[in-house]
């Protein structure tokens, strides 16, 4: 058993990391989990070292560690700390060609009543092509990628992309046996109401 070197950092999340550097181990974990249960410290040593030796996770040892960081009470530590720990980057939500401001209140019309509460929106800092659109619950933002700003895209591709995060905010996460649930049937069902989904997804796809 190589020497250990095990601390708890002040990490935004529920960070955990291992590496084995010089024949000794270093582990980090958040200090979040300082208050875990000593069974829940057993199941994220069993994964950490399982994952460095390319080892099988013992099913019993992920449902008890992801089974704690769904409950309650740690999901709502977690986003707290997200919010006054992280940093969100905001830049600006006025376009070259599209203003994220305008969509948003024309799909709250439209869709929503005009119900729905403005969160800050921002374009990203790069024309991301893998993460088109998200929405941060703690920091109350949704971020679009800039790869839809411009007059090639169509408004239907940014308005639908669009109504998907804002779904998020009206339909937030939920946990389910111990499993975050991001895309309920109650989403699910509601995005399907969107004029042209089929259409509107193949926008993206092809974006």
């Amino acid at each position: 058993m190589p020497p250990l070197d095990i601390r708890f950092r002040r990490f935004v999340s529920l960070n955990t990391t291992i590496r084995l550097r010089d024949g000794q181990l270093f582990v980090s974990l958040s200090d979040l989990l300082q208050g875990a249960p000593p069974s829940i410290l057993e199941a994220i040593a069993h994964i950490l070292l399982a994952k460095l030796y390319r080892k099988p996770i013992q099913p019993a040892q992920a449902d008890r560690y992801r089974r704690y960081t769904s409950s309650a009470a740690v999901t709502e530590q977690t986003a707290q700390a997200r919010q006054t720990r992280g940093r969100k980057r905001i830049l600006t939500a006025v376009g070259r060609y599209y203003d994220l401001d305008e969509v948003f209140e024309s799909v709250n019309r439209r869709f929503f009543h005009g119900l729905l509460g403005r969160p800050v929106l921002t374009w990203s800092a790069h024309r991301a092509r893998r993460l088109l659109g998200h929405y941060d619950a703690a920091h109350n933002t949704i971020m679009v990628s800039r790869v839809f700003d411009g007059p090639a895209v169509p408004r239907l591709a940014i308005e639908y992309l669009m109504y998907h995060e804002m779904l998020h905010l009206k339909h937030p996460v939920r946990v389910r046996g111990g499993r975050r649930c991001v895309h309920s049937r109650e989403f699910q069902a509601e995005e399907r109401l969107f004029p042209e989904f089929e259409r509107a997804k193949t926008l993206l796809k092809s974006l």
